[in-house]
């Protein structure tokens, strides 16, 4: 039998175990989630959509690549495991996924 080790990555989760506490961080996925789409120079800012936000079909709007756009998503509701803050956001974007436009993606841009 071979001794095991504290478990500190699993699926992407980084995991911090102490006697009274577990906690989980997805610090290395943010960053690679932030080189995948191209948001190394991108600003931060404070939260992930202004409550003044309102997101709508946008009938006039630029469409975009809905391959992408769901592959961002995706990404968020993963992310969102360690970070629930970000949960009404990412929801309130992914309801545009079947016809994504420029305004959408900027929205999600604005969470990642």
């Amino acid at each position: 039998m071979s001794m095991m080790s504290e478990l500190t990555f699993f699926l992407g989760l980084q995991i911090q175990q102490s006697e009274e506490e577990t906690f989980i961080c997805q610090t290395k996925y943010s960053k690679e989630l932030i080189q995948k789409f191209g948001m190394n120079n991108a600003k931060s800012i404070g939260t992930p959509m202004s409550p003044a936000t309102n997101i709508d079909k946008d009938e006039q709007g630029t469409p975009v690549d809905e391959t992408k756009y769901r592959g961002m998503i995706g990404s968020l509701l993963y992310l969102t495991a360690s970070q629930p803050d970000i949960m009404f956001s990412v929801c309130k974007c992914a309801r545009f996924q079947s016809a994504p436009k420029e305004s959408h993606l900027t929205a999600v841009k604005r969470i990642i």
